[in-house]
């Protein structure tokens, strides 16, 4: 027997696709969250600027809590369970291709995410769970106030991000890898006169003690001490399932989307990273409850029926 078709199939178990989760069962909608398992948000250590944690909180910790209150009002989530394959149907709903089988959606989320492009450095995790690499001086520059900062990437964007690193510490140095830096000259102006040095030698070895990386010794025989490493090598959108879709999306590969984050395909809506903005958690949650309201007054105007009522969940 074929399964019902959803009201709405979510793909992503990020912060976005699990708040979407949290509403769409509050809507008491017919639906399923496809989690791959791969948040980029379960590499944070811990976020200091996430409302209502003033000691901060894990990114393990933070999705787990989403999850179970999701599941508190019946979300049903599939983990470990990557979508393979999307397309639309001649009925004008979503197919997906999974491990589980095939599913079938009036409405699709996308809360893919983008991945970190990682510099090429040994115990890469580990260094990142200890605040030994960063990736966003958005979330944490406070966290290094002072320090001695290196910024690793060789274009305009890593440029830009050792500048804002400045306001927070008179101790920057903008490492290319060995790469030649490609910036534009009025950037390379900016980057001195704000007193951000440039190293364009390779790095032979990492060498931590303690809490610290204390030194990368360079191809060169000099040695560098940091406190903390920023990685601004970018990231590369998980947009694989929009383009076979055919989505509209920016040149950095990141989808577009309204003011309802609707896709310019009909009946597809985004939240979260793989959106073009500012990659926050919050702002990736206020996203999906934005497209979840958006699903559920759409489905309502086409009134699809909900299913049948089911028992609240106790009140605490």
């Amino acid at each position: 027997m074929a399964e019902p078709i959803l009201d709405c199939l979510v793909v992503g178990g990020g912060p976005a696709g699990l708040t979407a989760a949290i509403y769409l069962a509050r809507y008491r909608r017919h639906f399923l969250v496809m989690d791959s398992g791969a948040s980029r948000a379960a590499w944070i250590p811990k976020s200091h600027n996430y409302p209502g944690f003033p000691d901060g909180i894990p990114g393990t910790e933070l999705l787990g809590r989403i999850r179970a209150q999701a599941e508190r009002y019946g979300a049903a989530i599939r983990a470990a369970c990557p979508v393979r394959s999307l397309r639309r149907t001649p009925a004008a709903t979503f197919a997906a291709e999974t491990e589980e089988g095939p599913f079938e959606a009036r409405t699709l989320l996308l809360a893919t995410g983008v991945i970190d492009l990682e510099p090429e450095l040994p115990d890469l995790y580990d260094a990142v769970q200890r605040g030994l690499i960063r990736h966003c001086p958005v979330c944490d520059a406070w966290e290094v106030i002072d320090e001695a900062i290196g910024v690793i990437g060789h274009d305009d964007h890593a440029a830009r991000e050792a500048l804002f690193l400045r306001d927070y510490s008179a101790d920057i140095t903008l490492l290319s890898l060995g790469r030649p830096f490609a910036m534009e000259a009025g950037q390379r102006r900016a980057l001195a006169e704000a007193g951000v040095a440039l190293v364009e030698t390779a790095v032979a070895e990492v060498a931590t003690e303690g809490a610290r990386i204390a030194r990368l010794n360079m191809a060169d025989g000099a040695v560098l001490a940091f406190d903390t490493l920023y990685s601004a090598l970018g990231c590369a959108p998980r947009n694989d399932l929009a383009r076979q879709l055919g989505a509209a999306m920016t040149a950095e590969g990141l989808l577009t989307t309204d003011a309802h984050q609707r896709t310019l395909i009909d009946g597809c809506y985004a939240a979260g990273d793989i959106v073009d903005g500012l990659n926050q958690i919050v702002v990736a949650m206020a996203q999906a409850a934005r497209a979840a309201s958006a699903i559920h007054q759409r489905l309502r105007a086409e009134r699809v029926e909900r299913p049948a009522r089911t028992a609240r969940p106790q009140r605490s």
